[in-house]
Parts: C-alpha cells; sequence; structure tokens
C-alpha cells in the first residue's frame, strides 16, 4: 500500500450546486434498449438544462439561480447535453440520479427593517425602493435593465410608484441612475459580482434571486416575507474563470457580469 506524498496537491472539495426542483420522472429508457447501457445525468446536470433550454433562463441568471460561475456552468451544460445526445443516438437508457447539490434555494427573508441607512429601520420611516423592470415582473438581469419600477415608501405602506427608463444606461452606470434617484435598496434577478460592489460603495442595499411580480415582491418585503439573498456574489468552488477580475475595484469578483 503506498503512502501519501507531503508534497502531493491537494484535492479541492466540490462545494454542492444548488438545485430548484426534483425531475417528475428519475428513468427514461426505450422499449428495446436492455443491454445497451445506462447513462447517468447527475442532478446539477438535470437543473443546467432545466434553467437554460425549459425556463429560458440566461448563463448569467442560471449560474447565479445554481450557485455557480459562469464558466462552471458552462462545463456541467455541455456534459449534459453529451449524455443526453447519447442517450437519443444510442438508444440508451437515461438515469437522473446522483451529484453535489442542494435541494433547496438558499435565500433570508427580507423586511423594510435594516435597510437603507439602518438606524431608522422601521416601518414609519420613508425609503425608496427600485425594482429592475419589465411587463409587470422583475427583470432577470440588473446590467440589461432598461426599466425600474420606483416605489415611495412612507409609514410602511407603498405612497407613490412610477416606472422610469434608464436611458440606455447600463451595468454599474445603473448604480449612478439609482444614486441620481436617491434609491435605498434594489430588488431584482441575477447580478455580477461587479455591480454588487459598486450598489455596496453607494449605500444601496441589495436583494436578489428575486423573480415574479415586481409589486407583489414589494408586498413581501412590506411584510418581511421578500426572499431573496444580499450577497450575490460569483462563487469560485472550481477556480476562476477565464477574464475573472476578482481582485479588482472594491475586491469583488466581475466574472459573472455580462461582457
Amino acid at each position: 500500500m503506498s503512502k501519501k506524498n507531503d508534497n502531493d496537491p491537494v484535492t479541492r472539495t466540490k462545494k454542492n450546486r444548488i438545485v430548484g426542483s426534483m425531475p417528475v420522472e428519475g428513468e427514461f429508457f426505450c422499449k428495446d434498449c436492455l443491454g445497451r447501457g445506462t447513462v447517468t445525468l447527475s442532478l446539477e446536470e438535470y437543473e443546467a438544462v432545466r434553467l437554460l433550454d425549459y425556463e429560458g433562463l440566461s448563463q448569467e441568471e442560471a449560474a447565479f439561480r445554481m450557485g455557480v460561475a459562469r464558466t462552471t456552468l458552462t462545463g456541467i451544460y455541455s456534459s449534459a447535453r453529451k449524455k443526453i445526445a447519447s442517450f437519443l443516438v444510442r438508444g440508451e437508457r437515461l438515469s437522473i440520479d446522483g451529484g453535489a447539490y442542494d435541494l433547496r434555494e438558499k435565500k433570508e427573508r427580507f423586511g423594510l427593517a435594516g435597510l437603507g441607512d439602518g438606524e431608522k429601520g422601521k416601518k414609519e420611516r420613508k425609503m425608496i425602493v427600485a425594482a429592475a423592470y419589465e411587463n409587470g415582473d422583475i427583470f432577470p438581469h440588473f446590467g440589461r435593465t432598461e426599466y425600474f419600477k420606483i416605489y415611495r415608501i412612507e409609514d410602511g405602506k407603498v405612497a407613490s410608484s412610477e416606472v422610469l427608463s434608464t436611458d440606455g444606461a447600463g451595468h454599474s452606470l445603473i448604480v449612478g441612475w439609482l444614486m441620481e434617484h436617491k434609491v435605498d435598496a434594489v430588488i431584482c434577478g441575477g447580478v455580477g459580482g461587479g455591480v454588487v460592489g459598486f450598489l455596496t460603495k453607494a449605500g444601496i442595499r441589495i436583494i436578489a434571486g428575486v423573480s415574479g411580480s415586481a409589486d407583489k415582491a414589494v408586498e413581501a418585503l412590506l411584510k418581511g416575507e421578500l426572499e431573496g439573498v444580499s450577497d450575490p456574489t460569483c462563487q469560485h468552488e472550481e477556480g476562476h474563470g477565464e477574464g475573472c477580475q476578482c481582485h479588482g475595484e472594491g475586491g469583488h469578483c466581475h466574472c459573472g457580469d455580462d461582457k
């Protein structure tokens, strides 16, 4: 039995990926495919296909939902597509099982308390909340948002709201636009780590990972029941992606941003 050399490289522990739901069926096969072998799709591979092909999300949003870097998502998705192709072309049995995953959304609940300047985090304080907006829903890509719905909150209620155009501002420029409108907190879907750094420096709280109706999201916020994440920075469980600038502005990773 050979002994481990102290100079051997340390194996990196793979972090679990976030899987939003289990497949309805765990096995697929043709009538006469017995003896042709079985190809196994991991749960994170299934999730990548579900998010990209079924839900039609961008790679940025899907990577955010799974808690991985975009480069990692690309590898997972490519592996999944090859396995599905083998199943279709060779008539093999397809099984969906196993993998390194957490069957849950890593979210927390948000309310008015703690947003804005902190010391006035009470229902009676005034604050302005901006939701990335498109056709009534939360727009999933912060950096491409063309509209925000601005909610002015007083006494724990929405006093007024209006939809405003960003006039073509994108990514970090949106932060300046939000500052001009004196926004205290932003509700959005996916967002790159670089923009998170700019928002933090501007004193704007971010609630990411939100989807569905913008109005209902704000209603949930008023009740202290809005589910989202406050630190949606890029995760590097398998090293930095190509073009990563983790040591750039504010020390935040920018590789989750759109190019």
